[in-house]
Order: C-alpha cells, then sequence, then structure tokens
C-alpha cells in the first residue's frame, strides 16, 4: 500500500519507491509489486489513479486484491 500510494504522487522514480519502502532490489520489488497488484511499478505510476482517490485503502486493498481460484473437482463416487 506504502509503494502504491508513493507511485501515485507521480514525483518519485521507481527506484526511489523502492528504496522508500526499504527494499535493496529493484528487480525483487518489481516482481513482488506485479505479482500483487497485477501491474509493474511503472505502469501504475503512469496510468491515471483519480477515479481510486475517492476509494478508502482498505475497500481499495480488498477489492484489487489477487485472487487465487482452486477448482476442487469430485472425486469417484462423491457427489459434486
Amino acid at each position: 500500500e506504502r509503494a502504491k500510494a508513493l507511485l501515485r504522487r507521480g514525483d518519485l522514480t521507481v527506484t526511489e519507491v523502492c528504496m522508500a519502502v526499504g527494499c535493496t532490489s529493484l528487480g525483487s520489488f518489481s516482481s513482488r509489486f506485479t505479482e500483487m497488484v497485477g501491474e509493474t511499478p511503472s505502469a501504475y505510476r503512469a496510468r491515471s489513479h483519480e477515479e481510486s482517490a475517492a476509494i478508502p485503502a482498505c475497500v481499495a486493498k480488498r477489492l484489487t486484491r489477487p485472487t487465487r481460484h482452486r477448482i476442487r473437482t469430485a472425486e469417484p463416487g462423491e457427489a459434486s
């Protein structure tokens, strides 16, 4: 959330944001950010965020958090 907030400001580079949130590896930061947010830090920084400004952070986090869907198949002899 802190990295997203700093990137939304637009006055810091991705490297500066990486260091500001305590990461020492830009590659690891970018990979983890992309995994969590669904887009690269550069792409996130570049797009407009005005439409999400009114959404509280706790709600935005819940709505934008990636989910993993597990598909459970029925075992033989088990009702679906």
